[in-house]
């Protein structure tokens, strides 16, 4: 294993641990709150969901039709498809979670500013 190789495994292995404790803080918060019943059981739905449609794809005639497809170049593109989705929520999540401090800033600034210009009654 080369050094470069070795340093990208590191980085990942730490990216990933801080992404995993990121995620049980957001847990404990939601738990604090109260919110995590209506998340755990739309999460609990979804995986529900996921294994349903997985058992149905688990079907003789799917897995030949999947592996004649996944002889094309049909992996590749569908891999190009989700990682620019992947991309598109990853950059809407950003610009919904900082868009809000963003826009309470300015709205705190022209609050300030209107104070700053109205005459001072005793």
């Amino acid at each position: 294993m080369s050094l470069n190789s070795s340093i990208a495994l590191v980085a990942n292995f730490f990216v990933i641990a801080a992404l995993v404790i990121y995620g049980m803080r957001l847990f404990a918060e939601y738990h604090a709150r109260g919110r995590w019943a209506k998340n755990v059981t739309s999460l609990l739905a979804g995986l529900g969901m996921f294994l349903l449609a997985f058992a149905l794809l688990l079907t003789p005639q799917n897995a030949n039709a999947l592996a004649r497809i996944a002889e094309t170049k049909a992996p590749v593109v569908f891999l190009g498809i989700s990682s620019g989705l992947l991309l598109a929520a990853i950059a809407a999540f950003g610009i919904i979670t900082y868009s809000r401090p963003l826009r309470l800033w300015h709205e705190k600034k022209i609050e300030r500013d209107l104070k700053r210009d109205l005459p001072k009654i005793p």
